[in-house]
């Protein structure tokens, strides 16, 4: 995938957020972010994240009960057990299968919240962050147009409006 800004170097950073269930992505590479003054933080491994927060979790059967402690996913074969110990899952399908138990890490590790809303960098230029927002309310207002919610749709037109100003 090339650069957005420049399309001639590979893009390596990717920028995603999601708002009210529209994703809006911008794909850039390394030089452009530095002169953007992007930075990217350095980020920590997901097993490493997972141990650290599962040192001062309660256990299993605090949060699930014992029946939560024999539960195996039927794809996978995995089970709580080696999730504690790897702190990584076997398969997709362990989110669901645990879900009673993972929700109380994912909270956790995001502030009290499941879902996933998206992030733009600090140091992000104000053009670009302006050239996402109006990407995203462009999109949302296609959306509440073809659900037929013209109220919401104009509150978004008059929006789009004086962002572009």
């Amino acid at each position: 995938m090339r650069c957005q800004i420049c399309n001639k170097n590979d893009a390596t950073i990717h920028l995603t957020e999601i708002t009210d269930g529209i994703r809006t992505e911008m794909h850039i590479c390394e030089t452009c972010a530095a002169e953007q003054d992007i930075t990217v933080k350095s980020h920590i491994p997901i097993n490493e994240l997972l141990s650290n927060l599962l040192a001062v979790q309660p256990t299993d059967e605090e949060i699930s009960g014992v029946s939560q402690q024999n539960l195996a996913c039927p794809i996978c074969g995995f089970t709580l057990a080696q999730f504690r110990k790897e702190g990584v899952l076997g398969c997709p399908r362990d989110y669901d299968v645990f879900e009673k138990s993972l929700e109380p890490l994912i909270e956790k590790a995001h502030d009290g919240k499941t879902t996933h809303c998206g992030k733009v960098p600090l140091k992000t230029p104000g053009d670009t962050k302006k050239q996402m927002e109006l990407l995203n309310l462009r999109q949302q207002l296609e959306a509440a147009v073809r659900s037929e919610d013209y109220e919401r749709a104009a509150e978004l037109r008059d929006r789009i409006k004086q962002n572009e100003q």
